[in-house]
């Protein structure tokens, strides 16, 4: 009872403090070690002494390991608790903080709903095309679901070929054809028009750099961009680009004399 008396009031011991914050004695005490939190005072007995303002900054420290900082990083956030405008920025500080995470997490809470989705659709376990979706959900590529639609020797083609940031400039170089495409058609303008022969020229070559020169790859790529039933916004759009592409090639390879198939035009 002594030893009880002698803590001054407004002051409680390093269990009290770990009791009322719902932690270990030892946490307490490695975060004292770590420079992190030390106790306001010492007993005259020896014993370690916490105040409440001691408790404000030990939920920082809580709040800010459970969004996954770095020791580290918790020093350096931190912020001094004398004002009262000093405990809400403190507080302003960890709601940001938590609105980044959540953000984070309703964005791989997503990719995951997203990934259940394509591998439900898929006929076979192929994991090998799982983590090519995963991998361009974390790029936020909106069109990683075109995925599913390649075999194993294209997708092995677009490994060795595209890296992330060559990959998204080539997807953003498709669609702002795609999207001349459809002005030049909604316009009324006809296939054989200058216009459409340059866009189907500027369309071909996207195609042969995407085969690499590859004319066997041309056959696959003429299945998967065949959609009979569009299944979203996208594949709508592009059997709209294909309905007037494919005559403006056929054109445009009968001027040039030469079928890309290897039939001879006349």
């Amino acid at each position: 009872m002594t030893a009880y008396r002698a803590i001054p009031p407004g002051y409680m011991t390093v269990g009290q403090a770990a009791k009322k914050m719902g932690v270990t004695v030892r946490t307490l005490q490695y975060y004292d070690r770590e420079g992190l939190l030390s106790p306001s005072a010492e007993s005259e007995g020896g014993r370690r002494l916490y105040t409440d303002k001691d408790l404000i900054t030990l939920h920082q420290i809580l709040s800010l390991k459970s969004l996954g900082f770095s020791l580290d990083d918790i020093r350096r956030r931190l912020t001094k608790l004398e004002t009262p405008a000093d405990v809400a920025d403190a507080l302003t500080r960890q709601a940001e903080d938590i609105r980044q995470k959540i953000q984070q997490l309703t964005a791989s809470l997503t990719a995951i709903e997203q990934l259940k989705a394509e591998v439900l659709q898929m006929q076979s376990v192929n994991f090998k095309k799982y983590a090519d979706i995963i991998v361009n959900l974390q790029m936020s590529n909106e069109f990683y679901y075109l995925i599913k639609r390649f075999d194993d020797d294209t997708l092995d083609h677009i490994r060795s070929h595209f890296d992330k940031d060559s990959g998204m400039d080539f997807i953003r170089r498709f669609n702002r054809i795609g999207d001349e495409i459809l002005q030049l058609q909604e316009a009324g303008i006809p296939p054989e028009s200058e216009e459409s022969q340059q866009l189907a020229e500027k369309y071909w070559s996207l195609i042969m750099e995407f085969t690499g020169g590859d004319m066997g790859m041309l056959p696959k790529l003429v299945e998967i961009g065949s959609i009979d039933c569009a299944q979203n916004a996208w594949e709508e759009r592009q059997k709209l680009v294909n309905s007037y592409m494919e005559p403006a090639l056929q054109i445009y390879f009968a001027r040039l004399g030469a079928n890309p198939f290897g039939e001879e035009t006349t």
